[in-house]
């Protein structure tokens, strides 16, 4: 399913957030926005899974606007994990899961054969089954994520919405949870802090500043030394990763300009 968000525009509070701002995303497609913070990532991933209206533009799914689709049909083709999550205490991990099969349930919320199977195996995609009695409070930060996008996988939508989905996550869990996402043939854009995790992971990189997109294409094409230095503030060594040949970065402080 194709994921486009055309001329999207938010202000808030007399503040403008996100400008203009207009990207696609392919199905199948792993696309990364990243960008400083500040730069309007988080507001434009909010109006994405509708958590937030936008002030102008649209998002479509496969053309279709999001703002004519119900709740219930929203959440059958597009699911999030956002940065914090609340609401989930006193639940098991299962029980979080299984919340991710509310859209596909009838009104009476009856939880089927199915329902549990799909459950079930998104807790073991993600390597938290030995999780799913334990009450969600009580995990740790990366716990909780895996729980989460495990989540998300038993929604079976069809786009999924992630900001900053590696936090919390040990380097393995990062590199596994990414390796994950790629490998489960949805529509992704995902808010990324890495740049190196965006550069092996993502199809497609959109940089975001100031609340607009200032580069777009291949990570080979966008991560360049010009760009991270202009939109980061850092000197960047590119270098090539000697089995994948993904551009893996290297940064120091730029130096200090003369009074």
């Amino acid at each position: 399913m194709r994921l486009d968000i055309e001329n999207v525009t938010v202000d808030v509070a007399g503040a403008r957030l996100v400008d203009d701002l207009t990207l696609r995303a392919d199905s199948g497609a792993l696309v990364g926005l990243v960008g400083p913070n500040g730069s309007g990532k988080s507001t434009l991933l909010r109006c994405v899974y509708r958590a937030l209206r936008p002030t102008a533009g649209a998002i479509r799914l496969d053309g279709t606007d999001l703002r004519t689709l119900s709740a219930r049909d929203g959440a059958r083709r597009l699911a999030a994990l956002p940065q914090e999550s609340t609401g989930e205490f006193g639940f098991t991990a299962a029980e979080v899961v299984a919340m991710g099969r509310l859209p596909h349930q009838s009104a009476a919320g009856r939880t089927s054969a199915t329902d549990r199977e799909l459950c079930t195996a998104a807790l073991a995609r993600v390597g938290a089954a030995h999780l799913a009695d334990r009450n969600f409070h009580t995990l740790s930060g990366g716990e909780k994520q895996r729980v989460l996008i495990a989540r998300a996988l038993a929604q079976q939508p069809a786009v999924l919405v992630l900001d900053e989905p590696t936090n919390h996550l040990d380097i393995a869990q990062q590199l596994e949870v990414l390796a994950l996402v790629r490998d489960a043939g949805l529509t992704v854009l995902a808010a990324l802090h890495d740049l190196n995790l965006a550069a092996v992971h993502c199809d497609r990189l959109y940089v975001v500043a100031g609340g607009r997109i200032v580069a777009s294409g291949t990570p080979h094409d966008v991560l360049t030394p010009e760009l991270l230095a202009d939109v980061f503030g850092v000197r960047a060594h590119r270098v090539r990763h000697p089995e994948t040949g993904a551009v893996q970065l290297l940064f120091d402080r730029l130096p200090a300009t003369a009074p």
